[in-house]
């Protein structure tokens, strides 16, 4: 069983056709590469609030619905999956979901995911909070006859969500983000969260850029799955698109702040090393220990040599 997947990147804007020329060029480029599936990166084709532009305020809905429908139907087209990030706005006076749409090779729209942890303080409303609207449930798809699932950027800080979608037998991951399309004084900013006296040390100069990766290759090993985490390419991106199997290998990376598609063949029936296999999922169900449980009164007393 494989799956042969296009992990995107390109430099996402406030011009939703723009952004739409992007996904629809790569769309068919993952086409004639013969993939099953193209995946984008967070709010990839309405721009995101906030960084792309100031605020919802006289968004241009009905453009961003007619460039979404296009893309669908291209979709059935090229008989091809695809998972894009967008805005998906609720009844009027709530405020919009950060979501990634699923439209199957058929051209459905098979489901959508909606941010569940939006960044930000509650009370405040600031960051993804000022703008968005958290959501409430996981999507799966079956693509190839592989169980896929997805998040979005700031969730990668939530270990939960992979143990619960991998419960539910997520084999592939697609985590898409949107680290990046940041001017001087914001680089310099998350530079000096770091500090410049370890930056040497470190794999990048910004917490996006040394979290984010590590995170992924630690998730991958420790739940075995596959992951595609897919980034914006707008200068300055804090780091590229890249793949990682379940092992914790990166099998493929982009350079940032260029676009392009990473293509990658996914074998699911290649056995890689996993050193939790047998009790991952005694751990997830809240049994903190391997083997049999062995009760001793020279362990019970925790307080004499």
């Amino acid at each position: 069983m494989s799956l042969k997947v296009a992990t995107s990147q390109f430099p996402i804007s406030a011009d939703i056709e723009q952004n739409a020329e992007w996904v629809t060029r790569q769309m068919q480029e993952a086409k004639v590469q013969g993939c099953h599936v193209i995946q984008f990166p967070e709010c990839a084709l309405s721009g995101y609030a906030g960084i792309d532009f100031p605020s919802f305020e006289g968004y241009n809905w009905s453009l961003l619905k007619k460039e979404t429908t296009n893309i669908q139907q291209l979709a059935g087209e090229l008989g091809i999956w695809v998972i894009v990030g967008s805005s998906h706005p609720l009844t009027p006076g709530k405020k919009p979901r950060n979501s990634m749409y699923f439209f199957s090779a058929e051209g459905e729209i098979f489901d959508r995911y909606d941010k569940r942890f939006c960044a930000g303080n509650a009370e405040l409303h600031t960051e993804d909070l000022a703008h968005f609207s958290s959501g409430n449930h996981f999507v799966t798809a079956e693509i190839n006859g592989v169980t896929c699932g997805v998040l979005i950027c700031h969730e990668y800080r939530y270990p939960e969500l992979y143990r619960a979608l991998k419960m539910q037998g997520v084999q592939v991951m697609f985590h898409s983000f949107y680290a990046g399309n940041m001017d001087a004084v914001q680089q310099n900013e998350m530079e000096t969260q770091v500090g410049q006296e370890f930056h040497a040390i470190n794999p990048g100069t910004t917490l996006p850029e040394i979290t984010m990766p590590s995170t992924m290759i630690s998730y991958a090993g420790n739940n075995y799955l596959w992951i595609s985490c897919s980034n914006t390419s707008g200068k300055e991106s804090c780091w590229g698109s890249f793949v990682v199997r379940p092992d914790g290998v990166i099998t493929g990376k982009l350079p940032k702040n260029e676009p392009g598609i990473l293509i990658s063949e996914i074998d699911l029936d290649h056995a890689y090393y996993d050193s939790t296999v047998s009790w991952r999922e005694r751990a997830i169900k809240g049994q903190f220990y391997s083997g049999a449980r062995l009760d001793d009164s020279r362990s019970a007393n925790r307080w004499e040599l």
